[in-house]
């Protein structure tokens, strides 16, 4: 299948329906994990349009879009890939910030995305730690199956499970139980419940969730997000003696099997 080759800007954001159901058709031909991806990108229409895109494979992708906060997130052990710029503000090169992680022993796999084009500037990023480096203009499924060689590559035939009690997710088949009983979940629920299982037995934000979850900001007094943890807690704890997703009053939500602090 080929697509389009795409542009930065506001033009790539413009993915008709028709290539979005090729993306998802795609992505039904293949095993997919859910990746927990950064995405550290100023051009704000770029970043949206990489989040959009991973989250309509199933996929959540985080946006930083400044040098200072994309290090601070890349510190992290959340990711299975990191998508980095090299032109970042303030005349930051991304390169600088996969130098630091790599000395600091962080062994996440690096995607290089950038429009400096020449073979001297791909050497130098895969020189610095980079692991693959794809120039824009480029193709958004090249991109997807880039990131799925850099994840099998690093974590080999490896069952990937989150537990916590009796509540287990499979990152591999995305198969969703508590105890013997199988929950059918709906991607952005999925993706939701992964994101509380990576954090588990600590309090996260609104924002932390719509970030994680949708990749870009929503109206900060929206309820969204109440709505789905409404909906996913539903599921998870319903017919369950030990409820685990927790409200914080005046914080943010918990999913633990611990005594959750009160508000």
């Amino acid at each position: 299948m080929v697509l389009p080759r795409l542009t930065t800007g506001a033009d790539l954001c413009m993915v008709s329906p028709d290539v979005l159901n090729k993306l998802r058709l795609a992505a039904s031909f293949r095993e997919t994990n859910v990746l927990q991806c950064l995405i550290i990108e100023d051009d704000r229409e770029t970043a949206r349009y990489l989040a959009n895109g991973l989250s309509e494979l199933g996929h959540a992708g985080v946006v930083s879009n400044d040098g200072v906060g994309g290090l601070a997130n890349a510190m992290k052990d959340l990711w299975d890939v990191i998508i980095l710029d090299r032109m970042l503000p303030d005349n930051v090169d991304g390169l600088s910030i996969l130098s630091t992680l790599r000395s600091l022993g962080k062994r996440t796999p690096v995607l290089v995305l950038s429009a400096l084009s020449q073979v001297d500037d791909r050497i130098e990023g895969l020189k610095a730690g980079g692991d693959d480096y794809l120039v824009k203009p480029f193709s958004f499924l090249e991109l997807v199956a880039r990131l799925d060689a850099l994840v099998r590559r690093t974590h080999p035939i490896v069952e990937r499970e989150l537990r916590v009690s009796d509540l287990t997710v499979s990152l591999a088949t995305q198969r969703v139980a508590r105890g013997d009983t199988p929950i059918a979940l709906q991607p952005r629920e999925l993706r939701l419940l992964v994101y509380l299982l990576m954090n588990a037995h600590r309090i996260v934000t609104r924002t932390m969730l719509l970030d994680a979850v949708w990749g870009y900001s929503f109206d900060p007094q929206s309820n969204v997000i109440d709505v789905l943890v409404s909906r996913l807690r539903r599921k998870i704890d319903s017919n369950a003696s030990v409820p685990l997703i927790h409200t914080i009053r005046g914080q943010g939500y918990m999913l633990t099997d611990r005594a959750a602090p009160e508000g």
